[in-house]
């Protein structure tokens, strides 16, 4: 990973950034991160959050944030915010996602018989699409090894899992962050995102953003990557010098100077 000093600014047209531990710090959205996000917007910027926080967050999120669009629960839909109405666009209908949601119940009590001390997410009645099992949010902290352990049992029973620095998040189906930020540019943006890559920058901290570090080129991880040090299908190309929210002000901060 290179210092983000190295980072060429001059050409990024849009900002993407997962939410937990990369805009905010130990579960708190401080007035640093939200302003750095604010001014990149006002910049003309786009900014698209993407995270695996669920569908009740991103609607709040895309009607009063400053952003053109969140992807949310880890690919699973985009909301945006035009013309005075929420617009959402979800991979699966209503009755899928009904029908799904009783098997992740079903998943969910195996799991948490299986790991002691994890827990369903606090924010689990506000998700539409997929299982977040908390291990070191509101409960006290697992080891790594304990979040895996529960990853490996959401794909036994055949979901994808992904972890984030908060929750392990499973679903069925074979998407993820990318697939969903693919879905909103080609849908949304009338945009190819391999032929405007170079033109966008994401941040993130976590192995569920493994895919976007993997193929963005101007992917950006804040210091607090390091607890993931081993553990990541990609690493990110740059990496900031400040951990979680003050990082992603630290790249609002570099890319308006330099632009």
């Amino acid at each position: 990973m290179k210092p983000l000093a190295e980072l060429p600014a001059t050409s990024i047209l849009g900002v993407l950034f997962d939410l937990d531990e990369t805009l905010t710090t130990s579960g708190r959205l401080s007035a640093e991160a939200y302003g750095a996000l604010e001014r990149l917007k006002a910049s003309g910027r786009c900014t698209v959050a993407v995270t695996g926080r669920p569908a009740g967050w991103c609607d709040h999120i895309a009607r009063m944030w400053p952003v053109d669009a969140v992807v949310g629960e880890n690919g699973a839909f985009y909301f945006h915010y035009a013309d005075g109405k929420l617009r959402k666009r979800f991979r699966d209908d209503a009755a899928a996602r009904a029908a799904q949601r009783a098997r992740l119940e079903v998943i969910a009590a195996r799991i948490l018989a299986e790991v002691p001390g994890c827990a369903l997410a606090a924010d689990q009645p506000y998700r539409e699409t997929d299982l977040a099992i908390d291990w070191c949010e509101d409960v006290p902290a697992l080891p790594l090894e304990a979040a895996e352990r529960i990853a490996a049992l959401m794909r036994a029973a055949g979901l994808e899992a992904k972890l984030s620095s908060i929750h392990v998040n499973g679903w069925f189906g074979d998407y993820d962050k990318l697939a969903g930020v693919k879905l909103l540019f080609a849908e949304r943006f009338a945009a190819d995102l391999e032929r405007v890559n170079r033109h966008q920058v994401f941040v993130g901290d976590s192995p569920n953003d493994a895919p976007m570090f993997a193929f963005f080129d101007n992917s950006v991880a804040v210091a607090n990557i390091a607890r993931f040090a081993g553990r990541l299908a990609a690493e990110p190309k740059y990496v900031t010098r400040r951990a979680a929210g003050a990082g992603f002000a630290e790249l609002a901060t570099h890319l308006l100077r330099e632009a």
